[in-house]
Formats: structure tokens, sequence, C-alpha cells
């Protein structure tokens, strides 16, 4: 573990996906960057672990499906420059009710190309999955790896130059004469800004630093199904109906045979949590709706799951991500449930408003901004 500085001219807290893209982003622009994180590397107590998050241009709101399109550029140069095999492309296919032709109009309108199918056509071409309503194909979309993800973008950090400071938490953040100072469990950091990516941990970390909208912490749960009939390249399937259910390829976490993970996206039956009072449990009400979810919608799929695990969503309401800077600090909360995929544009992004000398012409979208709602 590298030592840690007194002083540091940007401190990275949190070292998630966003976290360490941000990083990467900022030691590329040769700054002296500091990471920390309060657990190991690939712990699981927060959003970025496992190997496989959805990625894809498919959106309603054309602003998300422009960002997309930068992210996408964005992981393959990621991967190029680590040498990582980061992205797995199967496409992505939306279906369901009025949402799929409102995401075909945004993709009509910046010029994304996709497939409009009947049901009967989707199941012809995709055996082991049924379908219902418009149903819309995107070749642009597949997996992420996070795990993969996360290493990379520190290798590359501290290849440039940044230290890596896991298992060290950040207790507190106080503002100085236009700097920072990071209270460790060792010390003090004065850093001349400080960039927090903390995910669940960030309301109680900004508590009285920066004013935040309301975040709220939830404990979601994903279920890996194996696979009897479905291939294993079957794209991504969003399927929107009440509650909006996804699934996609499992990754490494898929276990043998690389099976088939699958989420509901809603707010879970025990409420908001906090990164220390949850559970870690899997609720057996969702096992329950997930498997009988199974055995309506993927006949290819075994009913029962081999494998299921829990992780945080931070969300706003209006599932909008934050990226603003109060005095020399930088707030980075771009999840909602739907941020990973952005990551390496994210921490460009961030990158640009933690730099002083920046004369960044893709400044973040002002729906990002923390004005742009109420505490």
């Amino acid at each position: 573990m590298d030592a840690v500085p007194s002083h540091t001219g940007i401190a990275v807290v949190g070292a998630g996906l966003m976290g360490t893209a941000t990083a990467r982003a900022l030691a590329r622009r040769g700054h002296a960057v500091a990471l920390f994180d309060r657990h190991a590397p690939g712990h699981r107590h927060g959003s970025s672990h496992g190997s496989a998050r959805v990625v894809r241009r498919a959106y309603a709101d054309t602003r998300h499906v422009r960002l997309t399109g930068r992210a996408m550029d964005l992981w393959r140069a990621a991967e190029d420059e680590s040498g990582a095999t980061l992205l797995r492309m199967t496409g992505g296919v939306d279906h369901g009710n009025a949402d799929v032709g409102a995401i075909a109009t945004a993709l009509d309108t910046e010029g994304v190309p996709y497939e409009s199918l009947t049901p009967a056509e989707a199941e012809s071409r995709w055996p082991g999955a049924r379908f219902e309503g418009r149903v819309l194909f995107h070749p642009e979309a597949g997996t992420v790896d996070p795990d993969a993800a996360m290493a990379a973008f520190t290798g590359l950090a501290r290849r440039a130059g940044c230290t890596f400071h896991p298992d060290t938490p950040v207790l507190g953040i106080s503002i100085g004469d236009e700097h920072a100072v990071l209270t460790l469990p060792s010390g003090t950091v004065h850093a001349d800004r400080v960039v927090v990516a903390a995910g669940a941990w960030a309301s109680a970390l900004l508590d009285g630093v920066v004013p935040l909208p309301r975040l709220t912490v939830t404990q979601q749960q994903v279920f890996h199904f194996p696979r009897r009939a479905l291939a294993a390249d079957a794209p991504t399937v969003i399927h929107h109906r009440d509650p909006l259910t996804y699934s996609l390829a499992g990754g490494r976490d898929g276990g043998p045979g690389d099976g088939r993970k699958i989420a509901e996206f809603l707010d879970p039956l025990g409420g908001p949590v906090t990164p220390d009072s949850r559970s870690g449990a899997v609720d057996p009400r969702a096992r329950e709706r997930l498997t009988g979810y199974v055995r309506e919608w993927f006949p290819g799929l075994e009913p029962e799951p081999f494998n299921e695990a829990t992780c945080l969503y931070t969300s706003t309401d209006d599932e909008e991500f934050i990226l603003d800077r109060k005095g020399p600090v930088v707030v980075c909360s771009p999840c909602s449930g739907h941020g990973a995929k952005y990551a390496p544009q994210i921490g460009e992004l961030t990158a640009g408003l933690a730099d002083d000398s920046a004369e960044d012409s893709s400044a973040p979208d002002p729906a990002f901004a923390l004005s742009a709602r109420r505490g």
C-alpha cells in the first residue's frame, strides 16, 4: 500500500467505478492524486462489485443517448490502454409497454441503429425467452465487467502517478481556505480539492459540508439462473413492466455455464437502508417473485436460482446524476441504479470539474447540478 501523503493536489474518496475512473482521468492530466477507499479492492459492501452490469444506448432521453455514445468510445479506449477485456457486446432488447416507443424516438433522433420486431420474431431469434408489446433490438448493448474495470482504472491511474490507499476510511471532511482537510484514522490529509465519489456513504460524509438533495440508499437483490436452452450470448433484456425487470449474461459471477443474471428495478420491500445497517440477506419474497418471472418469461432457464446476492443503490428522487462542485469539493454521485455504463465518461466530466486549469467544452449537463434539485 502506498504511503499516505500529508498533502495532495486532489483527493478522490471512493474507489468504486466512478472514483477509479476519475482518479485515472485526473492522473492522466498530470495532477497529484490520492485515491482512498474504506475497504479493500474488490469488496462487496457497495455498488460497483461483480462482473456484469448492463451497457446500452437505449434511453427515452436524448441527453442520455448522447452520453452513452461517448461512454462507449471511452470504454473501448480504456480496453486498448489497459489491455483488459471490459465489454461483452451481445446487443440489447427493450420490450413491453409504451416506454419502448419513446426509446425508439430518442434513438431515431440521435441516429442510433435499432430494429423493431414482433414478439413472435424475437422469440424465433432468441429461443428460450418470451416477449410482449413492441420489441426493440439495438446492437450497441451488452455488459461491462465492473471488477475488471475498477482494476484497469486503478492500474492506469497508478501508472500515471496516483497513490492508492485501500482500507483507509475517510472519517470526515472539513473546508479550509480554498482547500479541504480529510480526517483519517492515522491523521489528516490536506488537499487542494477533494472528489467525493463515495456512493452510499456520500450523505454522511458530506453532511454539513455541501448541501445535498435527498439520497436514498436501498439494498437490491440479484439472482443467477442456470441456462437450459437460452443461448449464452443472448442479448441484455429490459422488460418495461411494473416493476421494470432486467436480465443479462451473468459474467464471471454467473457460475457454471455462465448463467443469466436477473433483477427488478423497484423500491425493495425492506425500504431504505444505510451502508452499516443493511442486512446483506436476500429477501425470500424477491426470490419468489423472480422465480415466478423466470417461469413465465424465460422458459430457456431453470427456474431456481443457483446464486443470489445484494448490492446498494444510491438514488436521487429524479434518478438523475449529481455532478457538481462547491468550492474545493466535487460531488460525484452518478448512480441511481443506472450509472455503471457511464463510468469512464463520468470520470472525465468529474475530472473537468476538479481541474482548475481545464478548458473542457464538455461540462456536465446542467440537470446534474446541485442547484437543479432541492435538498
